[in-house]
């Protein structure tokens, strides 16, 4: 992302739709009003630039970083802004379909994998079971709770204070859990 955070004129950028061209013939050959617009025309090419490519805005995989990272709090995706734009793009593409499964251990595991880059390993006490009789046994352990191991290749303190906003956003509200990062064990290279 550049150091400006706004967006201007385009140095060269020619206008889609010239206004010298859609000036009353009168002044189709007076040098003052062709300068005078072919200045507006290039505060509007970038403007007209968006507007004629503006579905692309939408779709992450197609739209500037800068804006991709914008559409993400639109979704609601789960991004801290450390994340590379690769991440950032796959985060904001898959927002709606993780709220459709938020709570759920999948939900779970697919945020933080979506933020890591790894597949988390989760745990948790609950379970569901079918029984044709009832007064059967509760599945499951009788007190509530869900760990979060995540195995990283260089965990640093930042990586367990985000694990540990993402699950607290994206567990079941009356789960309590914990969260851990360690390191990933390394395959010796031949």
């Amino acid at each position: 992302m550049s150091a400006d955070p706004y967006r201007g004129s385009v140095d060269g950028l020619g206008s889609s739709l010239p206004l010298g061209s859609m000036l009353p013939s009168v002044f189709a050959d007076d040098d003052l009003a062709q300068r005078f617009v072919g200045g507006l025309d290039d505060v509007l090419a970038p403007i007209l630039n968006v507007l004629d490519c503006l579905d692309t805005y939408f779709d992450p995989a197609l739209a500037p970083a800068d804006f991709a990272r914008w559409l993400g709090t639109w979704v609601g995706a789960e991004t801290d802004g450390s994340e590379p734009e690769p991440r950032l793009r796959a985060a904001v593409a898959s927002a709606v379909a993780l709220h459709r499964v938020r709570g759920t251990r999948r939900g779970l595991a697919e945020a933080v994998r979506l933020a890591f880059g790894v597949a988390p390993e989760v745990t948790e006490s609950g379970g569901a079971e079918w029984s044709a009789r009832p007064l059967g046994a509760f599945p499951g352990a009788p007190r509530p709770r869900l760990h979060v191991t995540l195995r990283l290749p260089d965990p640093t303190p930042a990586d367990r204070h985000r694990l540990d906003a993402l699950v607290a956003a994206a567990r079941p509200a009356h789960m309590p859990y914990t969260v851990e990062v360690t390191a990933a064990e390394r395959t010796p290279q031949t």
